[in-house]
């Protein structure tokens, strides 16, 4: 055997085994991830792949931990593409005992629709998701993280670790792995965020969609808080109140108005005047990559997602939570793919 074949053979046996693990919905033919999994820059005998076919993607993953094989589960949506060195690069980092999990951001193709490119914007932008805009956008150095920049659409984690923990709340989608997270932290575990460790993923394709999206988000987020509340959930507190701000200037309006009382209503409308600045500020820092024609029409996209983001909060804080045996048994069918 010619030297070379041996050292790639003695470097690829140094590599963690993967279990790649999809969720796909019943019937859904066209698994975007399957093609780009099959160009990942990773041995071919060192990962295998399972399609997990159900309608709850929480219980689908749990149920595909089960039955994987690997020193390493990569989680990754059916509709997120890893670029070719994704694996390979996130697997290097579990060389440190310490570090349990592995992640990066998943971006917005050049070639997705305007729209879609303008919900990217938003999604990248600090003042509308914060320290979360890092699972939108690569940003700054591998560092060590939190639940706050990592995602499950593109989330390398340790199998043995999710056993033991008992895999996701089933009770929390969307919310699931941002708790898992957090018990692994409490735990002594380490959470490492890699910018380079990058899926390819397109945004919602409507107004709708994604009005829908920032829903589910601020119900899971208020869930999670419920269930495992945390002192790093205190930002995410900021939409309601900003939602009850509002509701009480519509109120304060009236009542000024009714009493002609407008130096009220000019005092309480200072705080808005900030945020209005904020937003400006937000729109001139994501010209600078994203060209000011997208940035100006992403402006009344960040008011919405707050607005609606703290509706989803407010939901949440008063729906009804359980275990995580809560939700009802569904069918979950696994399939082996095979290179």
């Amino acid at each position: 055997m010619p030297q070379s074949v041996r050292s790639f053979a003695a470097v690829s046996s140094l590599l963690p085994t993967v279990t790649i693990i999809v969720p796909a919905r019943p019937g859904e033919s066209r698994i975007l991830a399957l093609d780009a999994v099959r160009a990942l820059d990773y041995p071919r005998e060192r990962m295998n792949m399972i399609v997990a076919r159900g309608k709850q993607p929480s219980v689908q993953r749990n149920i595909a931990i089960k039955s994987a094989q690997g020193d390493l589960i990569y989680f990754l949506d059916d509709d997120a593409r890893p670029v070719a060195g994704a694996l390979r690069r996130a697997a290097e980092h579990f060389s440190r005992a310490d570090v349990q999990m592995v992640g990066g951001p998943n971006v917005c193709p050049v070639d997705a629709p305007w729209i879609e490119r303008l919900f990217a914007v938003v999604l990248s932008s600090r003042l509308a998701f914060g320290p979360s805009r890092a699972r939108y956008l690569p940003v700054g150095d591998i560092r060590e993280s939190s639940e706050k920049e990592l995602i499950l659409c593109n989330l390398v984690a340790r199998r043995q670790t999710l056993v033991d923990l008992g895999g996701f709340d089933e009770s929390l989608y969307p919310n699931e792995e941002n708790a898992l997270m957090d018990d692994i932290q409490k735990r002594g575990g380490k959470l490492l965020y890699d910018p380079d460790v990058i899926v390819e993923r397109r945004p919602r394709p409507n107004l709708k969609a994604f009005i829908k999206m920032l829903l589910t988000y601020g119900r899971g987020r208020a869930e999670q808080f419920r269930l495992h509340p945390t002192f790093g959930s205190a930002l995410n507190f900021v939409p309601p109140l900003f939602c009850v701000y509002l509701l009480a200037m519509a109120v304060l309006a009236v009542v000024a108005m009714t009493k002609s009382r407008v130096d009220w209503l000019a005092v309480a409308f200072i705080p808005l005047l900030l945020y209005l600045l904020c937003v400006v500020a937000q729109t001139a820092a994501s010209s600078v990559r994203h060209g000011f024609a997208r940035s100006l029409a992403a402006m009344p996209l960040i008011v919405l997602t707050h607005i609606f983001y703290g509706l989803g909060f407010w939901r949440g804080l008063f729906t009804r939570l359980g275990g995580k045996t809560a939700r009802p048994a569904v069918d979950v069918a696994l399939e082996q793919v095979r290179w």
